[in-house]
């Protein structure tokens, strides 16, 4: 089963700032934690992430969920240049309710000069049948709320023109 939440807002700053922020920034200032969701410290093996075919490994703290350090992978599948990212989460080292894959599409469209529609969509893949209407609740519920506290930390680290620490 897959789950699809999507989440749309307008930024107020340029359409490169709006693209970049979320993917080239520092991840530990996007996913902060929320309830079950840990805390993102730091990734490693990133060398080239950015690139589609490349991925890096996430670390978090610990949480009631989780004991924390190395937590998934993510991996840029797409990246159209101040248009669309495409990214996979996988690999998760603790259950993640039967879920075994996350789906992000990051969507930026020009509205003007300092204003950029955002369109943030996740897939969330599930095998597990009996867990179905768990996971559908998680994802139209909890995570819903998540993806929007990740779209206002990116806001904000767009505005100040937080600096990338990607190319």
């Amino acid at each position: 089963m897959v789950v699809s939440v999507t989440v749309t807002t307008i930024f107020e700053c340029p359409l490169e700032r709006a693209f970049r922020t979320p993917m080239l920034c520092d991840i530990s200032k996007v996913h902060t934690g929320y309830g079950v969701m840990p805390k993102v410290t730091h990734c490693t093996d990133d060398a080239h992430w950015g690139r589609p075919g490349h991925g890096k490994k996430v670390f978090a703290a610990p949480s009631l969920t989780q004991k924390g350090g190395f937590i998934s992978v993510d991996r840029v599948v797409e990246r159209i240049e101040n248009a669309y990212w495409k990214i996979e989460v996988s690999d998760f080292q603790s259950w993640m309710l039967g879920f075994h894959r996350f789906v992000g599409e990051w969507t930026t469209t020009a509205l003007g000069p300092d204003r950029t529609r955002v369109v943030y969509t996740y897939s969330l893949h599930s095998d597990t049948p009996l867990l179905y209407p768990l996971n559908w609740i998680f994802a139209k519920v909890f995570w819903k709320r998540y993806m929007k506290r990740i779209l206002e930390n990116v806001r904000t680290m767009a505005s100040d023109s937080e600096p990338y620490q990607y190319a």
